[in-house]
């Protein structure tokens, strides 16, 4: 990675000349700092303010940066880590990233700069974070994913298994009887990488199964877009009979939709979701939902960041991946008689 001393040679200048730009910048004269920040500019240089926390031992600070603070599964998965982090004596600094790869290059800019020694990241959608992630692996960072992989990237990860959740979760309700699932989002690979709108396609096809086109959207796995969606699909002439969110704040949206639609859940549609969240357990019909191990998953992400800083990170990529568990509650059941569900006015 380029030093000072580069920055320096690049602008023609002394390296103390250098480093009074970045301290002191109204000293130098406008012509020299010019040089000297367009030779930062050009050399992608950053100052490693790590070097003070440094120099009495490894900086016990870790970095969190998850999707959302709203979720909560992110509230779990931040408080099983710092918990474990805490006991150990070590720090979280906890930021989010909205699942934007773009907000997440500025955050990870500045959790850099308060010296964290680790970064434990829900990776955002899209590049623009990548290359700054493996920058900051050079420079000595550890990094861990949880709850996503970039795909291609060579950072130890701690996930679910998702590949297994879809599959079981596409089986049991074609086990029921349903031929006609839509999962509440569609899988892009530009706009929306999401691993289990991908999957879901997938786990149909191998049933022998299709998913129409007109239950395909593309959306952020939100409650109010899960909403939308499922009024959109329940007003289709030919409907879904089971829906299969893929976020238990999803689950909410799609819920409060078929409420006010008039819809019976496990009578007239079938709903699935991810994630256990309370309020699933509290509705009549419970929701079915194949809830994901969040505070192992924590736990798990804080001993490998802790064996990584303390013994050296794994010779080969970790992937863990941790089983799900379906939970039945009766919100998924047989589809109704007719060959269509029922017809809806959603005006």
């Amino acid at each position: 990675m380029p030093t000072i001393l580069d920055v320096a040679k690049r602008a023609g200048v002394s390296a103390t000349t250098a480093k009074r730009a970045l301290r002191d910048p109204e000293l130098l004269h406008p012509e020299t700092l010019r040089r000297v920040q367009e030779a930062i500019q050009e050399l992608q240089y950053e100052p490693d303010h790590r070097a003070g926390g440094l120099r009495g031992g490894q900086s016990r600070t870790v970095g969190l940066v998850v999707g959302r603070f709203v979720e909560p599964f992110f509230a779990e998965l931040a408080h099983s880590i710092s918990q474990v982090l805490r006991e150990a004596d070590y720090s979280v600094i906890i930021s989010e990233n909205e699942y934007d790869s773009r907000i997440e290059l500025t955050e990870l800019q500045r959790l850099y700069g308060q010296r964290v020694s680790a970064l434990i990241v829900r990776p955002g959608y899209g590049e623009a974070s990548r290359d700054y992630l493996l920058r900051l692996r050079e420079r000595g960072v550890y990094i861990l994913e949880v709850d996503y992989h970039l795909e291609g990237a060579p950072f130890d990860s701690v996930l679910l298994d998702n590949f297994d959740c879809v599959r079981q979760g596409v089986e049991y309700l074609h086990g029921l009887g349903h031929t006609r699932i839509a999962a509440l989002s569609k899988y892009d690979a530009v706009t929306h990488p999401e691993t289990r709108s991908k999957l879901f396609p997938e786990a149909m096809a191998a049933l022998g199964l299709s998913v129409p086109e007109e239950y395909g959207r593309v959306i952020d796995l939100r409650e109010d877009t899960a909403y939308d969606l499922t009024r959109d699909l329940m007003a289709l002439p030919t409907p879904p009979t089971a829906l299969f969110a893929l976020t238990g704040t999803q689950a909410a949206g799609a819920f409060r939709a078929l409420r006010e639609l008039e819809l019976r859940v496990g009578r007239d549609i079938s709903l699935l979701a991810f994630d256990n969240y309370s309020w699933t357990g509290l509705v009549d019909p419970g929701i079915d939902v194949i809830e994901q191990p969040v505070r192992q998953m924590g736990m798990e992400a804080a001993r490998i960041v802790m064996q990584a800083l303390e013994q050296g990170p794994p010779e080969r990529p970790l992937r863990l991946a941790l089983p799900g568990r379906l939970i039945r509650r009766g919100s998924c059941a047989p589809p109704p008689d007719a060959p269509s569900a029922r017809s809806v006015s959603v005006n």
